[in-house]
C-alpha cells in the first residue's frame, strides 16, 4: 500500500518535516471506457482504493494499441487482458503474470446476417471476417484454422459499420457488446446468425489482471490491495446497477466517445455474468488451471507460439489471500 515515511531535517536550528510516499498505481484497461471495466471506475468513485491507501490512475489506451506494450513499456503497472492475449504476449519476451482472474467464460463469437445465407461453419469459408486490429483475434483464429478454412481476414477498429454495410460477410464481436450494438442499429435479433465460441471448444476465460513479474515481487501488498478493492467495485457495481450506468456513461462521454445507457447497461448485466464461475471450481479472482492447459494448447496446436509455454505456477501468480 501506500505508506509515507517521516523524514527529520535539522538545518540551522530548525526542523523540517518531509513526508515521501510511494509513486501511484497505474492501471490500464485494454479497451475504450465501457461497462466492461465498471468495477474498476466504482471501486475509485465510491473510494475504495483510496480507503486501501492506493493512488489509482486509470490510463485507457487508444483503439489501435495492445495494452501490453503499455507494459512493456512502463506506461502501466497492472493492466487488463484477455487470457489467450496475454500468453502470446508471454511468448513474445514480455514477462508477464496473471495476478487475478476475473472473466471465466469466453465471450465471443461469429455474426453473419441470416441474408448472406452463411448458416454453418462451412460456410465461412472463402468469407470476409471482419477483426480487431488491436488484439483479441487469437481465439478466433484458432477457431478458423482448426476447421481448415480459408477466410480473408479483414482489421476493423471499434465500428461495426463495415458489417452492416455488408463490406465484410461475417464479424467477431462480443456478447456484451457489438452484438447488442448491432441489434441497436436496426437490425432484429431473429436476422442474425451466431456462432459462439464456446460452443465450440474454445470457452477461454478472457479478463484477467497482469503485471510484471518484477512489479509482483516489488509490489505485492500494493496489487493485493488494488484486486481486493476492485472486487469490492464489482460487487458495488452488480448491486447498484442504475448508479454504474450513470458512472460508466459519464466516464465515456468524458473520454469524447458516443454513450448509450440501454448499451452500458447490456454490457454490465452480461459482464457480470461472464465473471459466475458456473460449474467450475473457482473462487473469485482465480484461474483454474484447465483454463490455462485449455488456451496454451488452442496456441501450441495451431503453431501460434514461438517459445515453449510457461509453467501455470510461473505464469498465474495471485495476489489474494487463499488463492495459490
Amino acid at each position: 500500500m501506500r505508506r509515507a515515511y517521516l523524514t527529520i531535517f535539522i538545518l540551522l536550528g530548525t526542523v523540517s518535516l518531509v513526508f515521501a510516499e510511494n509513486q501511484p498505481l497505474r492501471f490500464a484497461p485494454h479497451w475504450l471506457p465501457q461497462a466492461q471495466f465498471a468495477g474498476f471506475y466504482v471501486a475509485s468513485d465510491q473510494g475504495f482504493y483510496e480507503e486501501a491507501g492506493l493512488d489509482v490512475e486509470i490510463i485507457h489506451p487508444t483503439a489501435n494499441i495492445n495494452v501490453i506494450d503499455y507494459l512493456e513499456q512502463g506506461t502501466a503497472d497492472v493492466i487488463s487482458q484477455f487470457l489467450i492475449t496475454a500468453i502470446t504476449g508471454r511468448d513474445r519476451g514480455v514477462n508477464m503474470v496473471n495476478i487475478a482472474q476475473f472473466s471465466q467464460h469466453s465471450a465471443i463469437l461469429f455474426v453473419s446476417k441470416k441474408s448472406s445465407n452463411i448458416n454453418t461453419l462451412d460456410d465461412f469459408d472463402g468469407k470476409r471476417i471482419g477483426v480487431w486490429r488491436g488484439g483479441f483475434r487469437e481465439a478466433p483464429m484458432a477457431m478458423i484454422m482448426d476447421h481448415d478454412l480459408e477466410v480473408e481476414w479483414v482489421p476493423i477498429l471499434s465500428t461495426v459499420n463495415l458489417f452492416l454495410e455488408d463490406g465484410v460477410d461475417l464479424m467477431t464481436m462480443m456478447w456484451y457488446n457489438e452484438y447488442n450494438q448491432i441489434y441497436l442499429s436496426g437490425l432484429e435479433r431473429d436476422e442474425l446468425n451466431t456462432f459462439f465460441l464456446s460452443d465450440y471448444g474454445f470457452d477461454v476465460p478472457e479478463d484477467g489482471l497482469y503485471t510484471l513479474k518484477t512489479t509482483r515481487e516489488e509490489r505485492q501488498e500494493d496489487l493485493q490491495a488494488f484486486t481486493e478493492a476492485t472486487l469490492q467495485g464489482w460487487q458495488y457495481a452488480a448491486e447498484n446497477r442504475d448508479y454504474t450506468v450513470e458512472l460508466v456513461v459519464e466516464k465515456m462521454r468524458e473520454a469524447h466517445i458516443p454513450a448509450n445507457e440501454a448499451h452500458q447497461r447490456w454490457m454490465l448485466d452480461k459482464v457480470l455474468e461472464m465473471q459466475q464461475p458456473g460449474d467450475k471450481d473457482v473462487v473469485p479472482g482465480e484461474l483454474h488451471p484447465d483454463d490455462f492447459r485449455m488456451a496454451v494448447n488452442i496456441l501450441q496446436e495451431r503453431g501460434m507460439l514461438e517459445r515453449k509455454a510457461c509453467d501455470y505456477n510461473n505464469f498465474f501468480m495471485p495476489v489474494l489471500p487463499g488463492i495459490q
